[in-house]
């Protein structure tokens, strides 16, 4: 069983960012051939050649296994909670394992939003499978776009551009957050760093500090921290005590003076370079303001 809708985006809809061709979904039951009848052109491929795209598709199995390798990635299995993201002209190649089948949602996307994610790291043509899980989240996603799809009402478009999105946030979160839970221990340091941080904005406690209470490298620390947060651990206080500092200028009669010596910053002149880059203005005019 398949059920599929193809689109045809305007040159205003690729003003957006990002644009979606395709979205489907597929059955395919133990022994049934493979791939389906009824692509479009340019979709159907023959699994021992392979293909390539012009476009970006996202896969997610739903139930059952396969098998796909690309020119950057070498042959993996497929299992049941896999999603893989197929890259532009990318060769690959993909299918269901004829003893066992699959059940199956894609959809097919281009656009300079998921090319900056791309360029930035986020997405690697050499890791295209993530493991994420049985997500009724991301089901409802592929349903909603492909009701969204098969209306075709105006602006269509924007709809599926954030619904890729929004799709494509949740396998990236999904998966670290997968991966990070296999090690508890791990993320215990990790939120009790947070709490300790926090707790301590005002004082002079160092991140070296924090690292021995917990017991653990300062390099192992941040390392950690880094992987579980997205920040290391001097930027992450440094940006809750420049929060803080804009808290205290909007509720107290504080110098910048005070507030920079308050909050353990070296100088006022190095507090308010700081503030700056993070805020866009130095603290005196926030003041004002």
């Amino acid at each position: 069983m398949q059920i599929s809708k193809y689109l045809v985006p305007n040159d205003q809809d690729r003003k957006w960012g990002l644009t979606v061709s395709t979205v489907g979904y597929e059955e395919i039951a133990p022994g049934d051939p493979y791939p389906t009848r009824g692509h479009a052109d340019g979709y159907y491929f023959n699994v021992e050649t392979g293909r390539e795209l012009n476009e970006y598709q996202l896969l997610y199995i739903t139930e059952g296994e396969g098998v796909f390798h690309s020119t950057h990635f070498k042959e993996a299995r497929l299992h049941e909670g896999d999603m893989f993201l197929l890259f532009p002209d990318e060769w690959h190649s993909y299918h269901p394992l004829p003893g066992v089948g699959w059940k199956s949602y894609w959809i097919g996307f281009k656009g300079r939003n998921i090319d900056d994610r791309v360029h930035a790291g986020f997405l690697n043509v050499r890791k295209p499978i993530y493991h994420v899980g049985f997500s009724s989240e991301i089901v409802h996603l592929y349903k909603t776009a492909y009701d969204t799809a098969v209306n075709e009402a105006p602006y269509s478009q924007q709809m599926l551009a954030g619904i890729v999105n929004h799709m494509v946030g949740v396998m990236y979160a999904l998966e670290r957050n997968l991966k990070m839970s296999k090690n508890y221990t791990h993320i215990d340091m990790v939120n009790k760093a947070r709490l300790r941080i926090r707790e301590a904005l005002e004082s002079n406690l160092t991140i070296q500090q924090i690292a021995e209470e917990l017991s653990v490298s300062y390099s192992n620390f941040r390392k950690l921290f880094k992987e579980y947060t997205g920040l290391s651990p001097a930027v992450y206080q440094q940006d809750l005590k420049l929060q803080r500092a804009k808290e205290l200028l909007s509720t107290t009669t504080m110098s910048v003076k005070e507030i920079a010596y308050r909050l353990n910053f070296d100088s006022p002149d190095y507090f308010s370079a700081k503030f700056k880059i993070k805020t866009g203005r130095r603290p005196s005019e926030m003041r004002r303001k």
